[in-house]
Formats: structure tokens, C-alpha cells, sequence
């Protein structure tokens, strides 16, 4: 069995609304189960791909700063 998680976490969230994804997220961290980490990175993967250099400098800046 060939399972791709990262393309079924995509097709859960695809087409969904601003409200609905940070549902997803807000949830997903407020859970604090390991099986939710997967997913949360496919979104961090999206964004990061989709990011432009200004926005990817904020990310690693507000990364580094809560890893403080």
C-alpha cells in the first residue's frame, strides 16, 4: 500500500476559507497530539513555497525569537 500523506492532508484542506484554516491550525496545536505534526508542516510547507523573501525573513525571524 503507497500511502501520500502529504496529498491527503491537501485534499482535506483544499478549497478551504482563511477561517477554516486557522481552525485547522488553532485546533491541530491545541490538540498536542504527535499525529497532528504532519500536517502542520504540509501547511508550513505551503506557505513556504508560496512565500515571497520579506515573508520568509518574518517566518525565520519569529521562529527564531520563539525558540529563545
Amino acid at each position: 500500500m503507497n500511502f501520500n500523506l502529504r496529498n491527503a492532508v491537501l485534499s482535506n484542506v483544499s478549497g478551504s476559507s482563511q477561517e477554516q484554516l486557522e481552525h485547522t491550525i488553532v485546533d491541530a496545536i491545541q490538540r498536542n497530539e504527535e499525529k497532528m505534526l504532519p500536517g502542520l508542516g504540509v501547511l508550513f510547507e505551503v506557505f513556504w513555497k508560496n512565500a515571497d523573501e520579506q515573508e520568509k525573513q518574518h517566518m525565520l525571524q519569529t521562529l527564531e525569537a520563539g525558540l529563545k
